[in-house]
């Protein structure tokens, strides 16, 4: 992992990125619904923690966004106070081919079958 300054925050090189802490970070609701609203921006897309809604409080929010940039599936910068979150798709899909579109793909039927309307 990179050394960071206060403000920066520490994220796995590609070549440090394990399928593993991949597949158990994409396990839970919460951070899928995270990866799917990221997914949504296209490649370059970025978005604040407050503007995908979750049902959780601050801190468990906080937990869920730190697990997905410690797994390395998102990066997060801060601009101003804002903390910025970005899908490392590029890296997955070059580590990983197909891995998360099939996991979206996945999510989006699951969610078609049962009638969650994510």
């Amino acid at each position: 992992m990179t050394s960071t300054s206060a403000r920066e925050l520490e994220h796995p090189q590609c070549g440090e990125i394990r399928l593993e802490a991949v597949l158990h970070a994409l396990s839970d609701p919460m951070r899928l619904q995270i990866v799917r609203y990221l997914a949504t921006l296209g490649r370059d897309g970025e978005a604040p923690c407050s503007a995908i809604d979750l049902v959780v409080t601050k801190s468990t929010s906080t937990h869920h966004f730190r697990v997905l940039r410690e797994a390395g599936v998102i990066c997060q910068i801060y601009r101003g106070t804002a903390k910025m979150n970005r899908l490392r798709r590029e890296d997955l899909d070059g580590l990983f081919p197909g891995l998360l579109g099939t996991i979206l793909d996945a999510d989006a039927a699951q969610c078609r079958r049962l009638g969650d309307g994510h």
